[in-house]
């Protein structure tokens, strides 16, 4: 006899978690751009907000549907932990472009640039991780590279913060530039902490 469900379950959600990867990806790609020249674009922690504001937005549907909805295709606490993490990571990139318009740093040193590489590196990955997740298979492969990822910025914050230390004389410039390197690395952080939380989602209904 066929297995059928009299309740189906709400799919949706694994558009939302799309949905809301791909905020990240276009927010990270922002970060980017406004790293690229030499004099950092101030005005893209403006579009950066306004990506964070999107991420708020489809957080607070993905709670609200998750509120409404009977049968979910994975756990709830999963979703809520998927959602809360993927906002996390948006934070942290939001949180990086303020701070350099904030403390009106007027010159890209070393290690912001390629932080901001290595996080759009890992919004892609988390992107193709979520795919996998709804496909139900090939999630690993994601996983791994994120951590991979995760570890080159903790290698490249070291050195970019050791620079800072050794090349700025003004003690007011490094505590500023310390804060921004901070939190480019911690996006990256988000990222893995994303990750985990799809393996564990595998780990219980893979």
């Amino acid at each position: 006899m066929a297995n059928f469900r009299l309740i189906p379950r709400e799919q949706k959600f694994y558009g939302d978690f799309l949905a809301m990867a791909d905020e990240l990806l276009k927010g990270s790609r922002l970060l980017e751009e406004m790293l690229a020249a030499a004099h950092p674009i101030w005005d893209k922690a403006d579009e950066i907000k306004e990506v964070e504001h999107k991420c708020d937005f489809l957080t607070h549907e993905i709670m609200q549907r998750l509120n409404r909805t009977f049968v979910t295709p994975i756990d709830r606490e999963d979703i809520h932990a998927l959602a809360g993490s993927l906002d996390d990571v948006m934070d942290a990139i939001d949180a990086s472009a303020t701070l350099i318009r904030l403390y009106r740093l007027d010159t890209v040193r070393f290690g912001a640039r390629e932080l901001a590489r290595i996080i759009s590196s890992c919004t892609s990955e988390v992107r193709m991780a979520l795919e996998s997740l709804e496909q139900n298979k090939g999630v690993t492969t994601h996983g791994v590279e994120i951590d991979r990822l995760e570890n080159e910025a903790d290698r490249t914050h070291q050195e970019a913060v050791s620079r800072l230390f050794d090349e700025e004389p003004n003690p007011l410039v490094v505590i500023k530039w310390k804060e921004t390197l901070d939190f480019l690395e911690d996006a990256t952080d988000r990222c893995e902490d994303v990750a985990n939380v799809i393996e564990g989602v595998m780990v219980k209904h893979g």
